[in-house]
């Protein structure tokens, strides 16, 4: 017996890297999908993740002393990313499951990014590109929590961006790992304080 294909199966199946943080949620399914779907990325903080995040960006800021600072957003939902950058929203299931994805050259000191349609991302192997999608999902757990899954995948189109992106992997792991882990813990709290409030709005009526 085998449960319904997933988003990520569909537009990134053979994945050559991936990373899957799971967390068990004190919030209904309908609360934590409305968390995750509505998150501002800008809110995810940890130590370690602000730590990582601003050595990523170090040669692009280097960058962008020559060539003037890109808009800067104040809010960056899923729509946002969509809207408004290289990402593409690949699908999504409401109150079920959603993916991101982007192609790109990963391993280099400033990413080179690539915007590829849902429709043109699965067969998308230029070479000197990668793949990556981070996809969210939510399956109820008991009457009143939920199994809250953050994945994400890479793939390369050619063995040489393989070898480059590996050893990117081995470095920057910890630190993506860390990214996850930050991630899932906010939408987690975000879901429960959802779930607080509707509790409170229905006792007080």
């Amino acid at each position: 017996m085998t449960g319904p294909d997933l988003l990520i199966d569909h537009f990134l199946p053979h994945p050559h890297f991936e990373l899957v943080r799971h967390l068990i949620v004190d919030a209904p399914v309908k609360d934590t999908y409305a968390a995750a779907r509505e998150l501002d990325f800008t809110e995810v903080r940890g130590g370690v993740v602000t730590a990582a995040g601003w050595l990523r960006m170090l040669p692009e800021r280097w960058h962008n002393r020559r060539h003037g600072p890109p808009r800067r957003p104040t809010r960056l939902t899923a729509d946002d990313l969509h809207a408004g950058s290289d990402w593409t929203l690949l699908g999504d299931r409401p109150g079920s499951e959603f993916a991101l994805g982007v192609a790109g050259k990963f391993w280099k000191p400033v990413i080179t990014w690539r915007r590829v349609e849902a429709g043109d991302f699965t067969a998308f192997e230029e070479p000197g590109f990668g793949k990556l999608v981070l996809a969210v999902s939510v399956v109820p757990y008991g009457p009143h929590r939920t199994l809250l899954t953050v994945h994400t995948r890479v793939r390369l189109s050619d063995p040489e961006s393989w070898l480059k992106f590996r050893r990117c992997w081995r470095i920057s792991g910890p630190a993506i790992g860390s990214v996850h882990t930050a991630l899932i813990r906010t939408v987690a709290a975000k879901a429960r304080e959802r779930a607080l409030a509707a509790y409170a709005r229905t006792d007080q009526g």
